[in-house]
């Protein structure tokens, strides 16, 4: 792909010619290497590597991650147990996502910019497109960047492969920032991405953050803590937007999922609310960059970025709150949490006035439903903030939630399923396919809602099966998604074909037939 026509070149590097597709190693070897054509690193990086005091002072910061003082549950702990902080990673808890994975699936939604991925090309291959974020403008978030590290770069180190990368992501794509993700091998052999990416903002005027997550870190979940933190030290706050209202809130947890924030919008934009940023679903930079103009913030995914919420009450004084969009009464509490934040008063009665509303018609629509799937019962197995935001939806609907995975939930997510639940809620820490199945035939559970990569271990066990996890494409958040799950609660329930399924086949009636006469 040759670089538009008419673009100008970046600082210190030549035009590239029409058909010529450089590289930051030039591997077709025809000109001469995209580094000679750019200042050299070792000229940019001085004076942007990080004094020794700032990287003890970042190790000390890592470690608050574990102990986060807006958790309900630290709070609640002694001050020995505080101080141990929540349970830290060990041998195989990144068999579910490792670190990198949790920082790059939360930011990659931001749809405008570039997100690079600092080393081996399996680390961005086998990582792309693991959420199901969708954009209704830009698509840039879509392409992979990778410095593509190799052996040599292990050797002799990586820092001029990816200050060419960015270079390279910035002259053909001219995004308003570049993201960039350490990785376990670039980590190991010690890249200073902080010099890096110092110098190659300088160079090219344009925005590079770096996000230091490592896979061997830990989990999942710590990467989306670490992206929060990387957003609240780079880049809240560097944009003053011209348009700042009263009624302006954030959204932080939200990654429109199949779209699920766009029958969100129009819900809130009733109430008379806009969206100043939503971190991180459909999100452009500039947004994110001035949430800390924000009114209120509304925390959808409590596990991960609650560390980013209070440091937006914080650093800027925006209140916060914890809450839900999946189901009738999530949403309805949502609107009042929205409402008293903002000062409750006229805003609260027009709260009232649209809840009493969007009741009366999800009510009506959600009447059929209802009384097909009155009296049903579930298992959930799924993780984080579903853990407990779906059992009220479907609870909603008059399903009886029978048992509930917590393999991804906090301490905070698992009080919650117990006050919906009650005390005598069955707990499910383990998701094998076999203790699923059994799980299930012990509670005579009518379906299985879950993550997709469940779906053969109902269909083989006979049960009907929802996918609710985040690779889906059915959206079920709002008062219209709570229409839609109804929906498709009612058809998996009522396929026909569980009938068929279930029954003695044919060849074993005739045996069995036969062998009574």
């Amino acid at each position: 792909m040759s670089r538009e026509a008419g673009a100008p070149p970046l600082p210190g590097s030549a035009p590239w010619s029409a058909g010529h597709t450089p590289t930051a190693d030039n591997r077709s070897g025809s000109e001469e290497p995209l580094v000679h054509r750019t200042a050299p690193l070792t000229q940019l990086i001085e004076g942007n590597a990080l004094p020794s005091g700032e990287i003890a002072m970042a190790a000390t910061d890592r470690a608050t991650l574990f102990t986060e003082p807006a958790c309900d549950h630290n709070r609640e702990k002694s001050a020995k147990e505080r101080k141990a902080g929540c349970p830290k990673p060990a041998p195989g808890g990144t068999s579910g996502g490792c670190t990198f994975d949790g920082a790059l699936i939360t930011l990659v939604p931001i749809v405008d910019s570039a997100h690079v991925v600092h080393g081996p090309i399996a680390c961005a291959g086998n990582s792309w497109d693991g959420r199901g974020s969708l954009s209704s403008g830009p698509d840039l978030y879509r392409r992979g960047f990778t410095s593509d590290v190799g052996e040599q770069d292990v050797i002799f180190g990586g820092e001029q492969r990816l200050f060419d990368t960015i270079l390279e992501a910035v002259e053909r794509h001219r995004p308003p920032a570049v993201f960039v993700y350490s990785t376990c091998v670039t980590a190991m052999i010690g890249d200073d991405l902080d010099a890096v990416c110092a110098a190659a903002a300088t160079h090219t005027g344009v925005p590079v953050i770096p996000v230091h997550a490592p896979g061997f870190v830990g989990n999942k979940n710590l990467g989306n803590k670490i992206a929060g933190d990387a957003l609240l030290d780079h880049v809240i706050g560097t944009v003053e937007p011209a348009d700042v209202s009263e009624y302006d809130v954030n959204l932080v947890g939200e990654y429109n999922i199949a779209g699920e924030l766009w029958d969100v919008l129009p819900t809130l934009s009733k109430l008379g609310l806009r969206v100043r940023a939503c971190i991180s679903g459909d999100a452009r930079y500039a947004d994110v960059a001035a949430a800390h103009r924000a009114r209120a913030t509304m925390v959808v995914c409590s596990r991960a970025l609650l560390g980013l919420a209070r440091g937006l009450e914080e650093r800027y004084d925006i209140p916060w709150f914890e809450g839900s969009f999946y189901g009738v009464r999530a949403m309805n509490d949502t609107l009042r949490q929205f409402a008293r934040l903002l000062g409750g008063g006229a805003l609260a009665e027009r709260a009232e006035e649209l809840i009493e509303l969007e009741q009366t018609a999800v009510d009506l629509a959600l009447e059929p439903y209802r009384e097909r799937l009155a009296g049903k019962r579930a298992v959930l197995y799924t993780g984080g903030v579903k853990s407990w935001s779906i059992v009220a939806a479907l609870q909603d609907l008059g399903i009886e939630v029978v048992a509930n995975g917590i393999t991804k939930s906090s301490d905070g997510d698992v009080e919650k399923i117990s006050e919906l639940l009650g005390p005598d809620a069955k707990i499910v820490s383990e998701g094998s396919p076999r203790e699923l199945l059994r799980i299930a035939d012990e509670t005579r559970a009518d379906i299985l809602v879950a993550g997709g990569r469940n779906m053969y271990t109902a269909l083989k066990g006979r049960l009907p099966f929802l996918d609710i996890n985040q690779e889906r494409h059915i959206p079920y958040a709002g008062y219209r998604g709570a229409v839609e799950l109804a929906r498709r609660l009612d058809l998996a329930l009522t396929n026909p074909v569980w009938e068929q399924v279930r029954a003695p086949a044919p060849w074993d009636v005739a045996s069995t037939s036969a062998g009574v006469a």
